[in-house]
């Protein structure tokens, strides 16, 4: 696998991965598909640096993306980074998240980061089992947050300091 820093030329595949979770509702909140420009302030938060938003590709085929986003926004926080894995359709279910995970932990101290979180559906069982799988421990739960489809869903909170 390779990881190169997303360009704005990747916005479409970027978005494209994205979208194709909305309707399992299982991964993001957003209940309708997005467009480029919906995502454009998200794009340019991202910085190689410190916030890196990374592409993900396999034989040089795009398989996915990975960000790494502030959390909160205030300075005492800058530690600390919210992690979002997104993968192909067709690159789900083979292994890859748990060696993009792998990478991304490893990365994260060359980032300024010393505490990841990943914010994940509490039905979304694969995801949390991934996060577990590479330590992440659960650190909280919002109960019944979201609203999609008339049902109530919870979002549990996973930490791991690296």
């Amino acid at each position: 696998m390779e990881f190169s820093d997303a360009t704005v030329n990747d916005m479409p595949i970027i978005v494209e991965i994205y979208n194709s979770t909305i309707p399992g509702r299982m991964v993001t909140a957003d209940t309708e598909p997005v467009i480029v420009s919906d995502k454009l302030a998200w794009f340019h938060a991202h910085n190689p640096h410190t916030r890196p938003l990374w592409m993900v590709r396999h034989n040089e085929a795009v398989i996915g993306w990975v960000s790494y986003s502030n959390f909160y926004g205030r300075p005492a926080y800058d530690g600390t980074a919210e992690l979002s894995i997104y993968l192909h359709p067709s690159a789900r279910n083979k292994g890859y998240g748990k060696n993009i995970l792998k990478h991304c932990i490893t990365q994260a101290s060359s980032l300024g980061i010393r505490t990841l979180l990943g914010f994940i559906f509490s039905h979304n069982a694969p995801s949390i089992y991934l996060f577990k799988n590479a330590g992440f421990e659960e650190w909280g739960m919002l109960k019944d947050i979201a609203i999609m489809d008339g049902k109530h869903f919870s979002l549990s909170i996973f930490g791991i300091k690296v």
